[in-house]
C-alpha cells in the first residue's frame, strides 16, 4: 500500500514538475520558430525589387529583436503579416501593392503555421514553387492578377486542407493537374484567364464542396467531363473563352444551384441543358457563340430569376414566340444570329427592367408588337435583318431611354413614327433596307446626339427637312441614298461640321451643292451620284478628292475634277484672266529688263571695290520666319524676352531633340516654343531643303495635327514655333493619378479617334503621304476640350535630310515597329504599330510592354493576307484570352455598355496594328473606317468579357457595317 501510495506521488510530482518547464520550453520553441520565420521573410524581401523593397520597409528586424519576448516588435507588426497567441506567422496578405520579383527565394518551410497566403494584383514572375504546397495548415492561397508562368505544380494536391485556391489571371501553361482531385475541403477553384492547355480533368468531379469553378479564358481541349455534374454545390461555372467541343454531358442538368453559368465561346454541339433553371436561382446564362442546335428547353422559358441571357451566334431552332417568357427581372437577352421563327412576343413590353433587346438575323416573320413600347428602360432595341413586315410601332417614342434602334433589313412599311424624333437619348438609328415611304420627319431634327443616322434602300420621298442640319453630332454616317427624295438639298446640312460619310446618292434631288459644304472639314466620302443636281462642286477636299462614280448621273454638274466638265463661270473667267495678265505683265516685262540692267550696272561697279563676305548665308538664317505676315526678327526677339532668354523656368518640356518652353508675345498670343538641342542645329547641312520642309508643314491644316506658326534657323539657336496647348502631353496626363480620372472614357476614345484622324489625313490625304516616325504619347497633345493633336511633326525628318525611305533608326523606344531594327526602311506599317502601341496605353492607362513581348512573335514574316477582317481577326489565343478588365485603366470606373463597346473596338485595333509581321497589319484607312462603322454588341458582365470574345463577335458585323456605308 505504501509502494502504491509512494509511486503516485512520484507521478503527481513529475506532471508538477513538467507542468512548470512547459512555459520555458514552449518559449524557446517559440522564439526559435519566429526567429527562422523572420529570416525567410528577409530572405525574400532581399530578392524582390527595389521599389517592392521600399514598399516593404516596415520589414526590418534587428537580433535584439529576434529574442525578445515582445510580440509588438517581430515581425507581426510587419505590413501585411498576422499571427497567433505564440507569435508564429499565420497569414501573409500583400495585396495590390506593386510587388516585383519572384517566390523563388522564398523559403516557405520556415513558416510551418502559414494558413493563408495572399499576394494577388502585383507583378510576380517565374514560376509556383512545389515547396507551398508542404505547408499542412494552408486554407486560403491567392496568386491571381500576376505575371507567373510554367506548369501548376502537381504536388498542389497535397495542400487537402485548402479552401480557396486561385491561380487566375497569370501566364501559366500545361495542364490542368488532376491531382487538384485531392483537395476535398475546396469551395473557390480560380485558374481563369492563363494558358492552360489540355483537357478538364475529371478527376474535379470529387470536389464535392465547391461552390465556384472557373477555367475560363484558357486553351482547354475537348468535352466537359461527365463527372462535372457530381459537383453539385456549384453556384459558379465559368469555362467561357476555351476550345472545348462536343456535346454537354446529361449530367451537367444535376447541377441545379447554378446562378453564373458561362460557355461562350467555345466549339460546344448539341443541345442546351434541359433542367438549366431547374433550381429557379440562375440568373446569368451566356452560351453564345458555339454550335449548339435544337430549340430552347422549357427550363430557360421559365426561368424568371434571370437577369442576363445570351445565346446569340448558335443554330438554335424553334418559335421565339413560345420558347421564352416573361422575365421579370431581366436587363439583357440577346438571341441573335440564330435559326429562330415565329413572331415578336409582346411579352418583351412586359420585361420592365430589360435595357437591350436583341434577335437580330433570324427568321422572324409579323409585326413588331406595339407592346414593346411598355419596356421603358431599354436602351438598344436590334430587330434587323429579319422578315418583319408592318408599321413602325408608334408607341416606340415612349421608349424615353432608347438609345439604339436598329431595324434594318426587314419588309417595314409605312411612314417612320415623328415620335422617334422625340426620344432624347437617340443616336444610332438604322431603318435601311425596308420598304417605309412618305418623308422624313422633321423631328428627327430634335435628336441633338444622334451620330449615325441610315435611312437608305426605302421608298422615302419629298424633300430633305432643313432639320437635319441640327444634327451638329451626326459623324459616323449621314445616309439617305437608294430613295426617292427630291427637292434641292438643304444649305443647312453645311452645319454639319463632324460628319465624315455623306451618300444622297440614287434620289431626284435637284438645283446645286449649296456652297456650304465648303464648311464640312471632317467629310471623308462623299457620293451624290445619280441624282439631277447641276453647278459646281463644292470647294470641298472630300469632293475634290472624290472619284467620278460618286457624282456620276448629274449631267449639269461641273466643276475641275476628273469626269466633270469645267464650269461655263470658270472658263469665261479664265479667258478674261488672261487678257487681264497680258495688259498688266507687258509693262511690267518693260519695267523688270530696265531694272535688271540697272542692278547689273551696280552689282559689277560694287564687285570692283569689295570682296564678296561669306557672312550673309549665316545672317540668312538667323532670319527666316518668312511664314510670318511681319517682322520674323522682332518676333524672336519677342519669344527671347518673352522667356527670359530661354529661362528653365519657363521650359514646360525636355525632348530627345530639344526643350519646350512657353512663351506670351507682347501680342497676348501664347504659343509653345521648341528650341532645339546644339548637336541638332549643327547637323543642317542644307538650308534650303531645311527650310523647304517648314514651308511644306506650314501648308497642312488639319485639326488634329499641331499648327507650325514659324521657325528660325541658325548655326547656334534653332527654334520651332507650335501652337500652345493647355493640357500638355498625353504621357504626362496618364502618368498623374488626378489627370487620369479626369480623362474619363469617352475623352480617351475621342483621344484615339484624333490620333487616327492625323494619321489617315498624313498617309492618305497627302501627296506624297508623309511618315510622322516618332508617334508616342510624349508627342500626343491635347487642348482644353481634350482634343487630340500629334505634335513634333516632321522634326525627325528635318534631322534626316538625306532620307527617303530609308533612314536610321528613329522614334521613342516602345513604339519603334520591330522590322525597323533590321530593314531601316520606313513605311507607314511602321506607324500603324506605334499607333497600336499608343492606342492601347491611352486605354490601359500605361505603357503595354508585356503585351508587346507576348505578340513579339504572333505572326511569322513572310505571310500576307490582303483581306482587312483578315488581318483583324490573326490574334493569338494567349492575347485574346485577356480579359477584358485587365485592358482597362483600374483608376476609371467600369465603363457603361455603350462606352465598352467603342473600348472593345479600340482595343481589338490596337492588337492587331501590333501584328509582328508588317503586311498583316491594317492601314489607318482602315482603322479610320473600322473606328467609325463600329457597331459591336453589348459587352457581357465583366467577369465575363475577353478580348478574343469580342473579336469573333464584333468582325463580321464591323464589316458588313463599313460595306454598306461606303457603297
Amino acid at each position: 500500500m505504501l509502494l502504491k501510495r509512494s509511486f503516485c506521488c512520484y507521478l503527481f510530482l513529475n506532471f508538477v514538475f513538467s507542468f512548470s518547464t512547459m512555459p520555458i520550453a514552449a518559449s524557446a520553441f517559440s522564439t526559435r520558430v519566429r526567429t527562422q520565420e523572420a529570416e525567410a521573410l528577409l530572405k525574400w524581401k532581399k530578392s524582390l525589387s527595389g521599389q517592392s523593397q521600399y514598399l516593404l520597409s516596415s520589414w526590418m528586424l534587428s537580433s535584439s529583436n529576434i529574442t525578445s519576448s515582445n510580440t509588438s516588435t517581430n515581425s507581426c507588426s510587419w505590413e501585411g503579416i498576422r499571427c497567433n497567441i505564440a507569435g508564429s506567422v499565420t497569414g501573409i496578405n500583400l495585396t495590390s501593392i506593386g510587388l516585383r520579383g519572384t517566390l523563388h527565394e522564398f523559403n516557405f518551410s520556415s513558416l510551418p503555421n502559414l494558413s493563408s497566403l495572399d499576394l494577388h494584383d502585383n507583378e510576380l514572375f517565374g514560376n509556383i514553387p512545389p515547396s507551398i504546397f508542404t505547408l499542412c495548415n494552408l486554407t486560403f492561397i491567392n496568386l491571381g492578377y500576376n505575371q507567373l508562368s510554367g506548369r501548376i505544380p502537381p504536388e498542389v494536391g497535397n495542400s487537402t486542407m485548402l479552401n480557396v485556391l486561385s491561380f487566375s489571371n497569370n501566364l501559366l501553361s500545361g495542364p490542368v493537374p488532376s491531382t487538384l482531385g485531392n483537395l476535398n475541403n475546396l469551395s473557390l477553384l480560380y485558374l481563369g484567364n492563363n494558358r492552360l492547355t489540355g483537357p478538364i480533368p475529371p478527376e474535379l468531379g470529387k470536389l464535392n464542396f465547391l461552390s465556384e469553378l472557373r477555367l475560363n479564358l484558357n486553351n482547354l481541349t475537348g468535352s466537359i467531363p461527365a463527372s462535372t455534374g457530381n459537383l453539385t454545390g456549384l453556384k459558379i461555372l465559368s469555362l467561357y473563352g476555351n476550345q472545348l467541343s462536343g456535346p454537354l454531358p446529361r449530367e451537367i442538368n444535376n447541377l441545379t444551384h447554378l446562378v453564373l453559368f458561362f460557355l461562350s465561346n467555345n466549339s460546344i454541339s448539341g443541345f442546351l441543358p434541359k433542367h438549366i433553371c431547374h433550381g429557379g436561382i440562375l440568373e446569368d446564362f451566356c452560351a453564345s457563340n458555339n454550335h449548339f442546335t435544337g430549340t430552347v428547353p422549357k427550363g430557360l422559358k421559365n426561368c424568371t430569376s434571370l437577369t442576363r441571357l445570351r445565346l446569340d451566334r448558335n443554330h438554335l431552332i424553334g418559335n421565339i414566340s413560345e420558347d421564352f417568357g416573361i422575365y421579370p427581372v431581366l436587363d439583357y437577352i440577346d438571341l441573335s444570329y440564330n435559326n429562330f421563327h415565329g413572331e415578336v412576343s409582346p411579352n418583351w413590353g412586359k420585361c420592365r427592367l430589360l435595357t437591350s433587346l436583341k434577335i437580330s438575323d433570324n427568321l422572324l416573320v409579323g409585326v413588331i408588337p406595339p407592346e414593346i413600347g411598355g419596356s421603358s428602360l431599354l436602351h438598344v432595341l436590334d430587330l434587323s435583318n429579319n422578315k418583319l413586315v408592318g408599321k413602325i410601332p408608334y408607341e416606340l417614342g415612349n421608349l424615353k431611354s432608347l438609345f439604339n434602334l436598329t431595324l434594318s433589313g426587314n419588309s417595314l412599311s409605312g411612314e417612320i413614327p415623328p415620335g422617334i424624333g422625340m426620344l432624347p437619348d437617340m443616336a444610332y438609328l438604322d431603318l435601311a433596307r425596308n420598304c417605309l415611304n412618305g418623308s422624313i420627319p422633321v423631328q428627327l431634327g430634335y435628336c441633338l446626339k444622334m451620330f449615325y443616322l441610315n435611312l437608305s434602300s426605302n421608298q422615302l420621298n419629298g424633300s430633305i427637312p432643313d432639320a437635319i442640319g441640327e444634327l451638329v453630332s451626326l459623324q459616323v454616317a449621314l445616309d439617305l441614298s437608294r430613295n426617292t427624295l427630291s427637292g434641292e438639298i438643304p444649305w443647312r446640312l453645311g452645319n454639319l461640321i463632324k460628319l465624315e460619310i455623306l451618300d444622297l446618292s440614287n434620289n431626284e434631288l435637284t438645283g446645286p451643292i449649296p456652297s456650304t459644304f465648303d464648311n464640312l472639314n471632317s467629310l471623308r466620302l462623299v457620293d451624290v451620284s445619280r441624282n439631277d443636281l447641276e453647278g459646281p462642286l463644292p470647294n470641298n477636299e472630300a469632293f475634290l478628292k472624290a472619284s467620278p462614280e460618286a457624282f456620276q448621273g448629274n449631267a449639269q454638274l461641273c466643276g475641275n475634277h476628273s469626269g466633270l466638265t469645267l464650269c461655263p463661270s470658270s472658263i469665261e473667267s479664265q479667258k478674261e484672266r488672261r487678257i487681264s495678265i497680258l495688259v498688266i505683265m507687258m509693262p511690267l516685262v518693260g519695267v523688270s529688263i530696265i531694272l535688271s540692267i540697272v542692278v547689273i550696272i551696280l552689282y559689277t561697279m560694287k564687285s570692283g571695290k569689295t570682296k564678296m563676305s561669306k557672312e550673309p548665308e549665316d545672317s540668312h538664317q538667323g532670319n527666316l520666319f518668312a511664314i510670318w505676315s511681319y517682322d520674323g526678327k522682332l518676333v524672336y526677339e519677342d519669344i527671347k524676352e518673352a522667356t527670359e532668354g530661354f529661362d528653365n523656368k519657363y521650359c514646360i518640356g525636355v525632348g530627345g531633340s530639344g526643350s519646350v518652353y512657353r512663351a506670351e508675345l507682347s501680342t497676348g498670343q501664347v504659343v509653345a516654343v521648341k528650341e532645339l538641342h546644339t548637336f541638332h542645329c549643327f547637323n543642317l547641312q542644307n538650308p534650303n531643303i531645311f527650310e523647304n520642309e517648314v514651308k511644306a508643314l506650314t501648308k497642312i491644316r488639319h485639326r488634329n495635327i499641331v499648327k507650325l506658326y514659324g521657325f528660325c534657323s541658325h548655326v547656334e539657336r534653332s527654334i520651332l514655333i507650335y501652337e500652345y496647348l493647355e493640357r500638355g502631353s498625353l504621357a504626362k496626363i496618364l502618368q498623374d493619378v488626378e489627370q487620369a480620372k479626369d480623362l474619363d472614357w469617352a475623352k480617351r476614345i475621342n483621344v484615339v479617334k484624333g490620333v487616327a484622324k492625323a494619321l489617315y489625313y498624313l498617309h492618305h490625304d497627302c501627296r506624297p503621304p508623309i511618315i510622322h516616325r516618332d508617334i508616342s504619347s510624349k508627342n500626343i497633345l491635347l487642348d482644353r476640350k481634350y482634343e487630340a493633336h500629334v505634335s513634333d511633326f516632321g522634326t525627325a525628318r528635318f534631322l534626316q535630310l538625306d532620307s527617303s525611305n530609308w533612314t536610321g533608326l528613329a522614334g521613342t523606344y516602345g513604339y519603334i515597329a520591330p522590322e525597323l531594327a533590321y530593314t531601316m526602311k520606313v513605311t507607314d506599317k511602321c506607324e500603324v504599330y506605334s499607333f497600336g502601341v499608343l492606342t492601347l496605353e491611352t486605354i490601359m492607362g500605361h505603357h503595354p510592354c508585356e503585351i508587346m513581348c507576348c505578340l513579339s512573335s504572333s505572326s511569322p514574316l513572310g505571310s500576307s493576307s490582303s483581306s482587312s477582317s483578315a488581318t483583324l481577326s490573326m490574334l493569338p489565343s494567349h492575347v485574346q484570352n485577356l480579359p477584358f478588365s485587365n485592358l482597362l485603366d483600374e483608376r476609371l470606373p467600369v465603363p457603361t455598355p455603350e462606352i465598352a463597346e467603342e473600348v472593345a473596338t479600340i482595343i481589338k485595333l490596337g492588337f492587331a496594328c501590333l501584328n509582328a509581321n508588317p503586311l498583316l497589319r491594317p492601314t489607318m484607312e482602315q482603322i479610320y473606317i473600322e473606328l467609325l462603322a463600329r457597331r459591336l454588341p453589348s459587352i457581357e458582365s465583366r467577369h465575363e468579357l475577353a478580348l478574343g470574345q469580342v473579336q469573333n463577335q464584333g468582325v463580321q458585323e464591323q464589316e458588313d457595317k463599313t460595306t454598306s456605308m461606303t457603297m
